[in-house]
């Protein structure tokens, strides 16, 4: 195993609920009533190594010794040797139940002994049920589904979409946002660590109405002239559309100014665009006071996409639009030999039926509350602390070297990720300094989890 030397004392010592600087006792995981299963498999050596050899070198993994994670139940994980971790991130926010939810496991393995897969050139009730419960959870008149496997994909149906209805080829997008790592969403996409050196085809970036580091803080009206002067001097006057998350993940938990989204939907649409809601990761009640993340705006867009927390793990992702708008995709065959496939269907299904019968939105509006309202009383006793941001269990923690100049505090911001991960707590990083920890749990997450998380946050940032 890779753990070893000065590394192992430091992981016994917090195994055992003892800072090895001092004589403080650190924060300990809140109890939880699960033994995982003994593992007898390869170490994290061995895996590691094996991952270097055959794997992309793009690839990266998070701390220094990395974890070798075999075993999950709800909000927690476990590694090779059986220690527990509370999952603060759900796989980069895709487990929207719980890890293994056991609802969610009957039905992928009941569907699985009937049939894995057909695709949609013959009928199965799996796709026409999902599909028909993913509509009924959306506004207005946005009620046809795509199916597809990933967010990338999704979007890049979206845009296509876009293109075709209006006829017009000029995307927008924000700057500081992640739409995926396709060849063509890689154009949406505007963070450089994301970025491969490519033709990005038509696509614009606008200035992101961030209130903390935006240049005109939360003011949505001089965000939206610069969308204006965009289409005013950049372009014909004629675009395709415009798309954005609502509360941004990889660019760090950033919620977009409020007001925002309704004056620029007003505009793209006096161009001919449409508009497109990726919910890839704040879709499915995740911010706690609307199922849909654009609804916090009071929007209702031509186009929406979603991935991660619709299929708790699975490989699946939704593009929802209207009857006028899917009608451009009969012009030629679309086809997409995974997406909906009966496995999936069925655990997609289940995935909404447990959000809905264990009221996981309202959950984590209570949650996440409480959550920030403990970040927010930290940031008052530490001046690392630039910014707390998010919703529900949507939450963003910004480091700072000074709060006046927002210098981000890049090489604090690892040490406390290391720190945190001694004491059993996983965390995501982001931003384009990977200074913001994303808070971002499975929905499961309860109040004496995210204690947990502030406590030993206040106890990793006093060792600093």
């Amino acid at each position: 195993m890779i753990i070893g030397g000065t590394s192992e004392v430091l992981l016994n010592h917090f195994v055992r609920g003892m800072d090895p600087f001092s004589s403080i006792m650190a924060p300990r995981l809140p109890p939880f009533d699960y033994e995982p299963q003994p593992y007898k498999g390869p170490l994290a050596d061995e895996v590691f190594a094996k991952r270097k050899k055959f794997l992309g070198p793009s690839l990266f993994h998070y701390y220094q010794n990395p974890l070798n994670i075999v075993e999950g139940k709800m909000q927690y994980l476990f590694d090779e040797n059986g220690r527990r971790y509370l999952d603060a991130f759900a796989g980069i926010v895709t487990i929207s139940c719980g890890h293994c939810h056991p609802e969610v496991l009957n039905a992928i393995m009941e569907q699985s002994k009937l049939l894995q897969h057909a695709t949609t050139i013959y009928l199965h009730h799996t796709i026409g049920d999902f599909a028909e419960a993913l509509a009924s959870k959306m506004p207005g008149n946005l009620k046809v589904v795509y199916f597809v496997n990933s967010g990338s994909e999704a979007n890049e149906l979206a845009m296509l979409m876009a293109r075709l209805y209006t006829g017009s080829l000029g995307m927008i997008s924000l700057r500081n946002a992640y739409h995926g790592g396709s060849p063509n969403t890689i154009g949406l996409t505007a963070l450089n660590t994301w970025k491969y050196p490519i033709p990005e085809g038509e696509v614009h970036h606008i200035m992101n109405p961030d209130p903390y580091r935006g240049i005109f803080g939360s003011d949505a009206n001089s965000y939206a002239k610069d969308l204006q002067d965009h289409i005013d001097y950049g372009t014909s006057g004629k675009v395709a559309g415009f798309i954005a998350e609502t509360i941004q993940g990889a660019g760090g938990a950033v919620e977009l100014a409020p007001g925002y989204l309704k004056l620029v939907y007003d505009i793209v649409h006096s161009a001919g665009g449409v508009c497109i809601a990726d919910e890839v990761q704040s879709g499915f009640g995740r911010t706690g006071s609307h199922y849909w993340g654009f609804e916090t705006q009071g929007v209702i867009p031509d186009i929406v996409t979603m991935a991660k927390g619709i299929g708790n793990g699975l490989p699946l992702a939704a593009v929802v639009t209207t009857p006028e708008i899917a009608s451009v995709m009969s012009q030629k065959i679309q086809f997409n030999t995974f997406g909906g496939n009966p496995v999936c269907s069925a655990g997609g299904l289940a995935v909404l039926r447990v959000l809905d019968k264990e009221k996981r939105q309202s959950h984590s509006a209570d949650v996440g509350s409480h959550l920030l309202e403990r970040l927010r009383s930290l940031m008052q006793r530490h001046e690392i602390i630039g910014d707390v941001r998010g919703r529900g269990l949507m939450v963003g923690i910004e480091f700072v070297k000074d709060r006046k100049e927002k210098t981000p505090a890049k090489a604090e911001a690892s040490v406390l990720h290391e720190r945190l991960r001694e004491l059993g707590i996983l965390v995501g990083k982001g931003g384009l300094h990977g200074n913001v920890f994303r808070i971002k749990p499975p929905m499961c997450f309860t109040k004496d989890d995210a204690d947990f998380v502030v406590d030993a946050l206040d106890y990793a940032i006093s060792k600093l």
